[in-house]
């Protein structure tokens, strides 16, 4: 019922930029925390960053001052702006997000990911 897709991975030189975005579709009613997260070659999947719905937000010690999350909200569309890159960041970026359907609860649901690849 609810689809998350993601979109904006690629191959980047290390110092480079990345947008990604994260499309939510389907019978949605509101939508609470939106998330990203990362899987990097054998390795278990880390938190990334988080935004609410009115906009605050959280991130990783990691990307702090480096990654920029965001959304908006009239199209169901959460983006991660991704500066002064590291091959470390190399990693498979998966968004999450917690869905409130119609006459329902909340559920949460995953996008299938995208590749991000920093190397010289």
């Amino acid at each position: 019922q609810v689809q998350l897709v993601e979109s904006g991975g690629g191959l980047v030189q290390p110092g480079g930029s990345l947008r990604l975005s994260c499309a939510a579709s389907g019978r949605i009613f509101s939508i609470r925390a939106m998330n990203w997260y990362r899987q990097a070659p054998g390795k278990q999947r880390e938190y990334v960053a988080a935004i609410t719905s009115n906009g605050s937000t959280n991130y990783a010690d990691s990307v702090k001052g480096r990654f920029t999350i965001s959304r908006d909200n009239a199209v169901n569309t959460m983006y991660l702006q991704m500066n002064s890159l590291k091959p470390e960041d190399t990693a498979v970026y998966y968004c999450n997000a917690r869905v409130v359907l119609p006459a329902s609860g909340p559920n949460d649901y995953w996008g299938q990911g995208t590749q991000v690849t920093v190397s010289s």
